[in-house]
C-alpha cells in the first residue's frame, strides 16, 4: 500500500511537469512527445529483458512515471532498480 506522500509527490512531478509545458511554444505538443518517448522506452526495455536481463515491472506507478516524466524517468527507474 502507498502512502500519502507518495501520491503528493506524483502530484507534485505532475504539476511541475504541466507548468514546464505550459511555458513552451507547444504545450499539448511537448506533454505528448514527452510521455510517447517514456512509454516507448518503456516498451523497449520490457522488449529487451528477455536478451538484456534488466527487466522493469509493468504497473501504475512504473507507466505513471514514463508517461509524466518521460525517459529520464525510465532511466532513474533503471537506476533506482540497480541500487536498491
Amino acid at each position: 500500500m502507498t502512502g500519502p506522500w507518495v501520491w503528493a509527490a506524483a502530484g507534485g512531478c505532475a504539476a511541475m511537469i504541466f507548468w514546464c509545458a505550459l511555458h513552451q511554444r507547444r504545450p499539448l505538443r511537448t506533454l505528448l512527445a514527452g510521455a510517447l518517448c517514456g512509454l516507448g522506452a518503456l516498451a523497449l526495455v520490457a522488449l529487451l529483458a528477455p536478451a538484456t536481463g534488466v527487466e522493469l515491472p509493468l504497473n501504475r506507478f512504473t507507466a505513471f512515471v514514463a508517461a509524466v516524466l518521460g525517459l529520464p524517468g525510465v532511466v532513474t527507474l533503471l537506476l533506482l532498480q540497480l541500487l536498491l
